[in-house]
Parts: structure tokens; C-alpha cells; sequence
């Protein structure tokens, strides 16, 4: 049997059982597992007295990946950016942003539900986690919209599709992980995510608005504020700029000249300073501790997945997937275009089933090549390119698509994160309800990867700065 017969026997097998509820992290790992001993058992033309020796080198082969791929000083992003999250919110940051959002937004119609779209934007810009995004403006946001009078379940939805604004807009964590498994710049990736990350926000506010208007009582708007408490509300919320700047600074100097430094040391010194803000906010160490500690559970969550992942991705390598689906995709007859949409609804069928960061962790070993090859290879210019934009630019363009893509897969069903979160904090509400919730904004999110596609420069102007 060829080794890309093996390959896709195991990963046909592997999607079972993510299906039949196994976690992406173990089933990667054991297909795998079982793929590498298959490979090389074959190579010793199945003599059953090889067997252990097939074994021992694929245990060998498969115990480099930890080290070698997890040792990435970038992938220290990612423990530094949840931690960010946890801790403003201990700091009162999310509180100060909500108000700030409130006062300034709420008068325009069904505004109570776009100051909490903004805010969990802003929110985002502070913290690379969806799941703490939802879980956090679901304690805060849709209470206050249940008490003037939003239907339940539209007011948790809102709290949902706004926490997955954290996936694109930095720090994102999905975001350093996709730089990570492509072998691209991640400053660069995480600048790209600013301007679609507030585009998709900017949308989310127009369909609240245009169905406020439309429907009769839908979301009364909250006016009363007066210039003085606008003003008096934003000096709370200025450090979630001090704090984005930093991070920026350290990606990108816009004023010329070299950043301050990489983007890991802007990640650390960013939780630093939300920390310091916390414990001028009075936090205590049982909130510190409750903070560290649930930043260590998701980081190690992450983690787990790639390492699982990786092993996967290793019996890929042998088995030749990658460049057996990059052929046949660049042979097919029909537009790259077409294929690229057909791609990213394949995207949107699969994360039906799957978690945001294990769909990409499985699939871009396989997809990033072959849309990669479409437009001309990694090293075309973009004068020869056939989506016109050189190879580095492309791998940003395809990245924030994806990306893109998960942010939508976190609040379908049956399994989007988001909604189980929000309907986690909330007694009052079922994992249904959340669902039904958040189904406008699917209308949203279909016109916002209309519009990257359409567009790339949405995507590619701030990172084409640097």
C-alpha cells in the first residue's frame, strides 16, 4: 500500500473519532501514532519479526515533536496574552470599557447592544482568548440588556459572536498559532488582524442597528448621558490603550525606525502592566490566583492540542499528503477563486465538529500549501501571482480568512465554544437559546469574509506598512 493510501486511511479514521467525542489533541496523537507505525512497517515490507523496530522509530520519530516545535519562543505569545485577559478583568478594565462604550453609543437604536459589541472589541485588544471574552461581558453586558427590555437569548447572542472579535483582533492567540504552523512573521500577522478585527465589529453594529430599526421595540435606545459623564467615563478605560500601545510599540514602531522589541517581550511587559493596574484596582490574592490559574488551564489546553497535533502533522510529512493535495487542487479545472470560497466552506461544514484551534492545527498542514501553490508558490511577486500579491503577503491574506473562519465556527452548532460559555455563566439560559441568539450574525459574518475576499487590502494595508 503507497504511503498516501495510508495517510488517507488514518486521516479518515483520525475525523471519527473526533466525531464519536474523542478530544482533537488525543486523536491526532494516537492516529498519528498509529500512522508513523503503519509508514514504517511498510517500508519493512510488513515483516512481522520488524514490527518493534517500526514501533520504536515511530515512538522515536513522534518524541521529537514536543521539543523541537514547542520550544518556539513565539509560542510564549500565547500563556502572556490569556494572562492579559484574565488580569484586566480583575483590574476592572472590562467594567470601565462597558461604561465608556455605554455612555457613548448606547443612544443610537439597539445601542446598549452595540456599546457591548465595541466593548468586547476593545476588550479583544487586551486579551487573546474568545472563551474569556464571552465568559467576562456575559456577567456584565446581558443583564443590563435584560433589564430594558432585550429578548434573552438575542443579548446573550450578542455576548457571544462579540467575544470571537478576540480571535482576530491583537493579541490573538489563534492568530500567533497560525504563524506558528505556516512559519510566518508573526508581528506582521498580528498587525494584519487590527483592521478586519474592527471591520467585523463595525459590521456586527450595523446589523444590530439596522434590526433595531426595522423591528418594532427590538433594542430601545438608552440616551440621559450628558457630555460631562461621556468624558468622565474614558480616563477608566485609558489603560486598555496604554496597554495596546505597548504591545504595538514592541510589533511595529509607527513612528519609523525599528520596533522596541519582539512581539514575545511586548506580550510579557503588556501583563506586567495590567498586573500593576490590578493591584492598584485592589486585587487580592485569591483573584491573582484564580487569574494564573485559569490562564495555566487554557495555555495548557492549547499546548496539549498542538503537541497532539504536531505528531499528526509528522506522520503528514511521511505519508505525502500535503503535496499529493496541493497537486491535485492546482490541477483541477476551475477558477482558484471558486476553489479558495470552496475551501472556506469547507471550513465553515468542518468546524461544525471540531474547536477553532484543533480544525486549523488538522487542516492548514494540508490546505496552506495547496492555496499557497494556487496563487504561484511561497516566493512569487505579485506581478505573477494569481491572486495579486506576492507569496509572504498571501500566506497574511489566507491566515486572516482562516482565521476568520474560526471566529465564525465559535458559535456554530453543535459545538461552538462560545455559546456553551456564555450559556455556562448564565443559569437563565440554555445552550439553545445562545444558539438561536447568534444566528443574525451569521448573516454578518458571511458579509464580512465576503468583503476580505473581495478586498484584500482590508487586510493587507497595515502589514504592507511595515
Amino acid at each position: 500500500m503507497e504511503p498516501i493510501d495510508i495517510g488517507l486511511i488514518i486521516s479518515g479514521g483520525m475525523l471519527v473519532l473526533v466525531v464519536l467525542g474523542m478530544r482533537v489533541a488525543f486523536a491526532a496523537a494516537t492516529a498519528g501514532m498509529v500512522g508513523l507505525i503503519w509508514i514504517f512497517w511498510a517500508k519493512f515490507g510488513y515483516d512481522p519479526a520488524r514490527f518493534g523496530k517500526a514501533v520504536t522509530v515511530a515512538v522515536k520519530t513522534a518524541g521529537q515533536v514536543p521539543h523541537s516545535k514547542i520550544s518556539s519562543q513565539a509560542l510564549s505569545l500565547i500563556p502572556t496574552f490569556i494572562l492579559i485577559g484574565y488580569l484586566a478583568y480583575y483590574a476592572g478594565l472590562t467594567k470601565a470599557l462597558f461604561e465608556a462604550a455605554k455612555r457613548w453609543l448606547a443612544w443610537v437604536p439597539g445601542g446598549l447592544a452595540v456599546s457591548t459589541v465595541f466593548a468586547t472589541a476593545g476588550f479583544a485588544a487586551v486579551s487573546g482568548a474568545s472563551v474569556a471574552t464571552s465568559a467576562v461581558f456575559a456577567r456584565i453586558a446581558i443583564p443590563e440588556m435584560l433589564k430594558i427590555g432585550y429578548d434573552k437569548r438575542f443579548a446573550a447572542g450578542v455576548v457571544a459572536a462579540g467575544g470571537t472579535l478576540a480571535s482576530l483582533i491583537p493579541p490573538s492567540a489563534i492568530l500567533v498559532i497560525y504563524a506558528i504552523i505556516v512559519e510566518q512573521d508573526v508581528g506582521k500577522l498580528l498587525l494584519a488582524g487590527f483592521i478586519p478585527g474592527m471591520f467585523s465589529a463595525v459590521i456586527y453594529g450595523l446589523l444590530i442597528i439596522g434590526m433595531a430599526v426595522v423591528i418594532k421595540g427590538f433594542g430601545p435606545a438608552v440616551t440621559g448621558f450628558t457630555w460631562k459623564e461621556r468624558f468622565l467615563s474614558l480616563p477608566p478605560a485609558l489603560p486598555i490603550v496604554i496597554v495596546v500601545v505597548t504591545i504595538i510599540f514592541f510589533v511595529y514602531n509607527p513612528f519609523g525606525g525599528d520596533a522596541w522589541g519582539t512581539p514575545t517581550e511586548g506580550g510579557a511587559i503588556g501583563a506586567f502592566v495590567v498586573f500593576l493596574m490590578a493591584l492598584y484596582q485592589g486585587m487580592r490574592w485569591s483573584e491573582l490566583k484564580d487569574a494564573l490559574l485559569e490562564t495555566a488551564k487554557l495555555s495548557v489546553m492549547i499546548f496539549t492540542i498542538i503537541w497532539g497535533v504536531l505528531v499528526y502533522v509528522r506522520f503528514l510529512g511521511f505519508a505525502e499528503l500535503p503535496s499529493a493535495f496541493s497537486d491535485w487542487i492546482t490541477s483541477l479545472e476551475m477558477s482558484p477563486m471558486l476553489i479558495l470560497i470552496c475551501i472556506l466552506l469547507a471550513y465553515a461544514v468542518l468546524g461544525m465538529f471540531m474547536d477553532a484551534i484543533g480544525m486549523l492545527l488538522l487542516t492548514l498542514p494540508v490546505v496552506y500549501p495547496a492555496v499557497m501553490a494556487l496563487n504561484g508558490g511561497e516566493t512569487v511577486s505579485a506581478a505573477e501571482s494569481t491572486f495579486g500579491m506576492s507569496g509572504p503577503m498571501c500566506a497574511i491574506w489566507f491566515g486572516i480568512l482562516v482565521v476568520k473562519m474560526a471566529e465564525f465556527c465559535l458559535i456554530t452548532p453543535p459545538i461552538g465554544l462560545n455559546c456553551f460559555v456564555v450559556a455556562g455563566v448564565r443559569d437563565d439560559l440554555s445552550v439553545q437559546d445562545v444558539f438561536k441568539g447568534v444566528t443574525p450574525f451569521f448573516l454578518a459574518d458571511a458579509a464580512t469574509i465576503a468583503m476580505l475576499v473581495a478586498f484584500p487590502a482590508i487586510v493587507l494595508w497595515l502589514p504592507g506598512q511595515v
